[in-house]
């Protein structure tokens, strides 16, 4: 099972709706794939339609409960039965916030490999695990982190996405360092871009410094807001619009990177 950690320090750049378009994809195109949200807003469970505010049975336990069988807490999707792959996922509610909080002050095992222990259990039924990490650097941030192969960090061309790009490669390279040499950053995806000098000056600076994809996710605003009323990925949502057609060509290169 390869893992994905798509983050940003950056709130609004799309890092759910990377997660949620690139896993469906994942899914259509016959891969099995295990969504995992990292956020204790859990917009990535109202995709599906399974976020519930009550609901004990989320990411938290991985962070709380030594020996869990992370096979408990795993949820289907309507994808999770398609004649392709399947699409399965971890939710998360605001039970995260108090589980990094106790996780902090729980020096009794160690708190930055959770995440991996308790996947490895499924790392033999799935081909993809995608986590969809909240704007932060908290503890599970750091497990989500740890358990990685690969790092996408979405990215609007604004000043502020690119201060908290650089506090967070740092982050990313403490991580290496200490916990997962192997961890590799792919690159950014830059989002929400249109035809403009601004953009197209940022994308230079941004490619001089750092792995960029060449996929550009176009802003096509309507679309991704109306898919999210409809608790369907936008690939799905509507087909023909350009931010659809450009997650596919996203998927394309990232796979291609990765043979």
């Amino acid at each position: 099972m390869r893992v994905i950690s798509i983050i940003s320090l950056k709130g609004g750049v799309a890092k759910t709706t990377t997660s949620v378009n690139m896993a469906y994809i994942l899914c259509k195109q016959g891969f099995r794939v295990l969504l995992i949200d990292n956020d204790k807003q859990g917009n990535a469970s109202k995709t599906f339609g399974l976020y519930n505010p009550e609901d004990e049975n989320t990411v938290a336990r991985i962070m709380l409960e030594r020996g869990l069988d992370v096979r408990e807490i795993i949820n289907k999707t309507p994808y999770s039965d398609s004649e392709a792959g399947t699409l399965d996922i971890i939710t998360a509610n605001m039970e995260l916030l108090e589980a990094n909080m106790r996780t902090i002050v729980d020096t009794g095992r160690q708190q930055q490999t959770r995440f991996k222990k308790a996947l490895t259990a499924v790392s033999d039924q799935y081909d993809f695990c995608i986590i969809d990490n909240a704007p932060d650097i908290n503890m599970s941030i750091i497990n989500a982190l740890v358990v990685s192969d690969d790092l996408i960090i979405p990215i609007m061309i604004d000043q502020y996405s690119f201060d908290g790009l650089e506090i967070l490669i740092e982050q990313i390279e403490q991580t290496k360092e200490d916990f997962n040499p192997a961890l590799t950053f792919r690159g950014c995806l830059v989002t929400q871009y249109r035809k403009a000098d601004v953009q197209e000056q940022g994308t230079e600076v941004l490619d001089s410094g750092y792995p960029i994809f060449e996929s550009r996710i176009r802003r096509t605003e309507n679309k991704v807001n109306e898919s999210t009323f409809a608790g369907k990925p936008v690939v799905e949502y509507s087909v023909r619009c350009g931010a659809s057609q450009d997650y596919k060509k996203f998927v394309r290169e990232y796979l291609e990177a990765i043979k």
